[in-house]
């Protein structure tokens, strides 16, 4: 039985680390999720001085830690940036609602300016009207492709350089394997990418890319964090969920699966050329085809 922290080895361990089986106190834990995190973002150059991030808010924890994160280490390694947060409605009542309550929340404790943006006004359809019209069958397709445009939309309309999101290495592993589960090259080949959309007018980066969902959760538990942890009404059926249930199996064998496909990811070299980037003859946003994926669909739902 460990009697002391495995780093000081001094206070009583409180914590067994997910990613490596160490048992260490909360402060140690605290430092070693925001050392990783500062390191993640140092070396992958992911922040200049002077630039705006828009910080993609869902009121859900791994939002809600990567504010905490970023606002603490903006203040304590002087990046220089200013972080706006950055939300979208998609309109689904008795979740969205409720989970912009707990942004609003965050907004006042770390007093950064929000920024929020809907379906509705952007694409004149909610969520709730768009599975009405077409089931709970490719719901998430329609979500996925107008969230993305939203969020640039979003953030080019508060002047934001890039864009932060939450997605943690559970979820870069998931994308790995639904990429590789549904032959989808170009996409396998990019799935690792810390920064994705250089090539457009609006960066994405992921901060959070080596961070187990788990220890976001302590973390966020033992900080004290106010999130919102109620699923999407409609995400029981997406398809990554079975990539999810799949990566829950293999991390129960090996906690560290989930690294080692990341890094596997990270290893690939796959020659898929990328596509060519346009602008959509309809909304004007960057596309790979004349009319982007969000106008092809808003023109499916506008068919009776």
């Amino acid at each position: 039985m460990i009697k002391s922290c495995e780093l000081c080895g001094i206070e009583k361990p409180a914590i067994k680390r997910p990613k490596t089986g160490q048992g260490i106190c909360k402060p140690c834990f605290f430092s070693a999720i925001e050392n990783e995190v500062h390191e993640t973002i140092i070396s992958s150059n992911l922040f200049h001085p002077g630039e705006k991030i828009a910080i993609g808010a869902s009121g859900g924890k791994d939002s809600t830690v990567l504010i905490h994160l970023l606002d603490l280490l903006n203040k304590r390694h002087n990046y220089g940036i200013e972080l706006h947060l950055l939300s979208i409605d998609e309109g689904i009542v008795g979740y969205r609602d409720d989970s912009l309550v707990t942004v609003k929340r965050n907004q006042e404790v770390y007093q950064l300016p929000l920024t929020i943006v809907s379906y509705s006004e952007l694409f004149g359809w909610t969520m709730d009207q768009i599975v009405k019209k077409i089931g709970l069958n490719n719901n998430c397709t329609y979500c996925g492709v107008f969230r993305r445009q939203a969020l640039d939309r979003g953030a080019r309309m508060i002047g934001a350089e890039k864009i932060a999101t939450g997605h943690n290495a559970d979820d870069i592993a998931e994308t790995v394997l639904m990429n590789l589960l549904r032959g989808d090259h170009f996409r396998l080949g990019k799935s690792t990418d810390i920064v994705t959309g250089e090539e457009g007018d609006m960066p994405r980066c992921k901060p959070l890319k080596y961070l187990y969902e788990k220890e976001i959760v302590l973390y966020a538990h033992y900080q004290n964090l106010d999130y919102f942890s109620t699923e999407c009404v409609y995400s029981p059926n997406a398809y990554r969920g079975y990539a999810r249930e799949f990566l829950k199996d293999l991390e129960r064998i090996r906690p560290r699966a989930i690294l080692d496909i990341i890094h596997s990811g990270e290893m690939l070299s796959v020659s898929a050329p990328a596509p060519a980037k346009m602008t959509c003859e309809r909304c004007g946003n960057v596309s790979s085809n004349k009319i982007c994926k969000a106008c092809t669909l808003l023109e499916t739902l506008s068919k009776p």
